[in-house]
């Protein structure tokens, strides 16, 4: 299998590959271990203060709000946290200075990563009547890395009305997306075959070109994008030209003056793979990640064959 990434791509957290040289089995291995498999980091277990404060002017707060402590810890644990997989952070499991604990003394800087907030609703004498709390007020107690990246920060979490506080803990571990949601790094994962475009009737798909319709770089689709051979092999171009044919088939009363003047082939044993992830990995450490991951399962599968036969 051959990876390239298309052109113009990745557009933030979401990327489009050209894999060739493969088939859909392969390729849609790579989805299921995007799906299941890229070890992310999310936060697993969170400790909240209970009870009842007195701040410095004598203000009694409570920790109460709108939201039970089982929702803002499911919010928590939905936060993209960022992730780098070159830092080796190990899993609780596997963590060479808590493998022998207990479960409950498991969690130590090299398998997780230790979050606070301490936040108060509006002053008694303030105009506002609540504060929303957001995912940017998490601080950072183990490396300024883990940071909640800027894109992330104005997650929603709860509101405080006055009088009212929220503090805690949270810690982040890695997971992968088979044992939770929480730890699934891409989603609207797919993959469809590579095609390329043939104008076969210039004057019929002149109905397509009259109707000023742009590719997503902005070129015009017209006879020009075809070039002399007549024919559009770009991948986002020809992409682009499958959603704008909808402006001439069925349903459009252009279809039959149409008449198939533009068609696709599909290229043999060639895929467009797609996806986005939540932020917490770049999507090219999501796609190494992924076939680190079937590299690895593979190894181990060759190995116990050759156990078995020996």
């Amino acid at each position: 299998m051959d990876a390239k990434i298309v052109d113009g791509w990745p557009q933030g957290n979401a990327i489009r590959i050209l894999l060739t040289n493969t088939d859909s089995a392969q390729v849609n291995a790579v989805r299921r271990a995007l799906i299941a498999d890229v070890p992310k980091l999310a936060i697993h277990k969170v400790n909240f203060t209970q009870g009842v404060n007195q701040d410095s002017k004598g203000e009694v707060l409570e920790s109460v709000n709108v939201l039970p402590d089982e929702i803002i810890a499911h919010r928590l644990a939905m936060i993209p946290i960022p992730t780098i997989p070159e830092e080796g952070i190990h899993f609780s499991d596997q963590c060479p200075n808590c493998i022998d604990l207990a479960e409950e003394h498991k969690g130590c800087p090299s398998c997780q990563v230790l979050y606070s907030l301490n936040i108060q609703g509006p002053k008694a004498d303030a105009e506002e009547e609540y504060k929303t709390v957001y995912a940017g007020d998490l601080t950072t107690i183990s490396d300024q890395m883990f940071d909640i990246r800027d894109e992330h920060k104005r997650i929603p979490l709860t509101i405080l009305s006055k009088g009212q506080f929220l503090e805690l803990y949270a810690f982040a571990t890695l997971g992968r997306g088979r044992d939770h949601a929480k730890w699934a790094t891409a989603a609207a994962i797919g993959f469809r075959p590579q095609q390329i475009a043939k104008l076969n009737k210039p004057k019929k798909a002149s109905i397509l070109f009259d109707l000023d319709l742009k590719t997503s770089d902005g070129k015009q689709i017209d006879a020009k994008l075809f070039g002399k051979d007549k024919t559009v092999t770009d991948v986002n171009h020809v992409m682009d030209l499958e959603a704008a044919l909808h402006q001439v088939g069925p349903g459009t009363n252009r279809d039959g003056d149409f008449d198939d003047a533009i068609t696709f082939e599909e290229v043999e044993n060639a895929y467009v793979f797609t996806f986005e992830t939540d932020g917490s990995l770049t999507p090219e450490q999501a796609f190494n990640s992924a076939m680190d991951e079937l590299k690895a399962r593979f190894e181990n599968l060759a190995s116990d064959i050759e156990r078995a036969f020996a």
